[in-house]
């Protein structure tokens, strides 16, 4: 019993027996002749394979190209930042010595050896009175016409409105 279904039945086409029940083998004069086609080549396929290929060549070397741009830019600001984090650093070294310079006795030392200072004794100091008030008197400037008419426009306003 053979399955007509299976691969092997595909393969090979059936052939029905002859008359006799066995099977005719085919001669080689009995074989159609089979011939293959030639496709014609076109004359455009191979310009049109060749310029493709330059296209993508030239795509390729673009995104190349921009990648090496942006590594370069990366490279350069990572050169930048730590200049800046150098330039920092530096920065909070030259403030702690000049607040370091600047304290009380350092002024001090500086006034009394390089510019020959000394401290004052208290027979050098003397007092003085002043004999006036603490209450500064600002005494009213004169207002000329314009501005007393109109100071006088306002009261009116005023004293209509209650």
């Amino acid at each position: 019993m053979t399955n007509r279904d299976s691969a092997a039945n595909r393969a090979e086409p059936f052939r029905k027996p002859d008359y006799n029940g066995e099977r005719r083998k085919r001669k080689s004069y009995d074989r159609p002749d089979i011939v293959m086609k030639q496709s014609e080549s076109r004359a455009g396929s191979a310009i049109s394979i060749f310029l493709v290929a330059v296209l993508s060549a030239a795509m390729l070397g673009t995104v190349i190209y921009t990648l090496d741009k942006r590594n370069n830019l990366y490279n350069q600001i990572i050169e930048q930042t730590t200049k800046l984090t150098e330039l920092e650093a530096e920065n909070v070294r030259l403030q702690s010595e000049r607040d370091s310079n600047m304290t009380l006795k350092n002024v001090e030392e500086y006034a009394e050896t390089v510019l020959g200072m000394q401290k004052l004794d208290k027979s050098q100091i003397e007092y003085i009175r002043i004999q006036t008030d603490d209450v500064i008197k600002i005494p009213q400037a004169e207002e000329n016409i314009w501005i007393k008419i109109k100071n006088m426009f306002k009261d009116c306003v005023e004293y209509l409105r209650g």
